[in-house]
């Protein structure tokens, strides 16, 4: 339920109040003021949902103002024992509301680009001391969150110069928090990338899927009503930065030590993520009735909300496809899980030990036409097994590398096998 303050010459208080009974206004009352002249007042109070239809029939009501309050309201109504059923009645935002709170957003640069500022400081310092609780609060204060929104909101209603806005704070919050680190890693010599820094850059084959489920968990946050949403607008705004303050404090740092490998990957997140985002969030928008045709709105465009979504589709599709022709740079983390599983299908199969441990990963290490692929396994000799604890190691690292090789990984896989004894084997 939403409140509306309506302002309108004298004579017309009666036509509100009669236009706001048509949309089942609740609690409604009017009332003659002064201002610069004389006019009626109107409070009414009718549900999310008809709040975009009530705004279009007032406007054709001479010199009308309008206050909007966004919060929702419990207009309550005798009897007393049906006001629990009265304060269920909670509906989703009016598609007029989402649009109006979108452009609020853009206006204000000083304090969003300190935000930004920020955010590069507290992600800076995480990747460099390897804390990965700083990296968390980097994600509640990037204000990266409400531009990727914003571009969602600008192209389900066709809006170009919203879009062109959005697109201009989330590239430009991007660029600030990249300058930012990358500062700090010059001014304080940084030379070699940090253990969290090389886990964070590792792209996975299913990243595409946290930017899907961010965008459409940020659309479903902005069209619940504030007394309905089940989830906080911080936490599904810091699953939004979550896919991207990690890999620009990653870019940033990167271009200070020179590895451009890394560069790519941070790139290549964020354009994921703006892409994904765009495209689950419009489509969530779209289906609960956000469209140009929904208000009386001018500046959307049927065919920006086409082409926006078209050209959203096709650069998700060519980040897609650049990703899986290139192998391993831009698949590093799910290559590592699937290496590993190879690895101990392949202790298994030998048979002369049982699997202690493995850990399969690429290191940091910078060699030049090689993508270094790192395992460490720790085996336990089978009672039966006579081999030498060297034989078992040999016959279990060419096996080993054997089974890489032959899954085509394009990796250059490095194995250090550890043969482990029990105390009793000892005696």
């Amino acid at each position: 339920m939403r409140q509306l303050i309506i302002q309108v010459p004298r004579g017309n208080g009666e036509a509100v109040i009669k236009i706001a009974k048509s949309h089942n206004g609740t609690n409604l009352s009017w009332f003659e003021a002064s201002a610069d002249e004389p006019i009626d007042v109107a409070i009414v109070h009718v549900s999310n949902q008809k709040v975009g239809k009530f705004l279009e029939q007032l406007q054709d009501l001479p010199k009308v103002h309008i206050t909007l309050i966004p919060t929702g309201v419990m207009a309550l109504q005798p009897p007393a024992s049906e006001a629990p059923q009265q304060v269920l009645d909670v509906e989703e935002r009016s598609p007029i509301e989402i649009l109006l709170s979108g452009l609020q957003s853009v206006g204000s640069w000083r304090g969003f680009l300190g935000y930004a500022a920020l955010a590069g400081f507290v992600v800076w310092i995480g990747l460099y001391t390897n804390t990965s609780y700083l990296l968390v609060a980097a994600m509640l204060i990037a204000p990266f969150a409400g531009p990727a929104m914003n571009t969602a909101i600008a192209t389900v209603w066709g809006d170009r110069q919203l879009l062109k806005r959005s697109i201009l704070r989330y590239f430009v919050a991007l660029a600030v928090t990249i300058i930012t680190t990358w500062l700090l890693s010059l001014i304080l010599r940084q030379e070699i990338p940090t253990t969290l820094m090389v886990e964070s850059s590792q792209v996975s084959a299913v990243a595409v899927i946290l930017p899907l489920a961010a965008g459409a968990a940020g659309a479903l946050n902005l069209v619940q009503s504030q007394r309905s949403s089940l989830v906080s607008g911080a936490a599904t705004g810091m699953l939004v930065a979550a896919s991207l303050a990690p890999p620009a404090g990653i870019v940033g740092m990167a271009s200070a030590v020179g590895r451009w490998d890394m560069v790519i990957s941070g790139l290549f997140l964020l354009f994921l993520q703006l892409c994904g985002i765009n495209l689950s969030a419009s489509l969530v928008f779209r289906m609960f009735g956000l469209s140009a045709q929904e208000t009386r709105y001018q500046r959307g465009k049927k065919q920006v909300f086409f082409g926006a979504l078209i050209i959203t589709v096709i650069a998700l599709a060519g980040l897609l496809t650049w990703q899986f022709i290139n192998s391993p740079n831009l698949q590093r983390s799910s290559l590592a899980q699937r290496a590993n599983s190879e690895v101990q299908k392949t202790v298994e199969k030998v048979g002369l030990a049982k699997l202690v441990e493995s850990n399969v990963r690429f290191t940091r290490s910078n060699i030049q036409d090689q993508d270094t692929l790192l395992s460490v396994i720790y085996v336990q000799r089978q009672p039966e097994v006579t081999a030498s604890n060297q034989e078992i190691r040999d016959r279990l690292t060419q096996s080993i590398q054997t089974r890489l090789l032959q899954q085509d990984f394009q990796v250059t896989p490095l194995v250090d096998v550890n043969v482990l004894e029990t105390p009793n084997t000892r005696q």
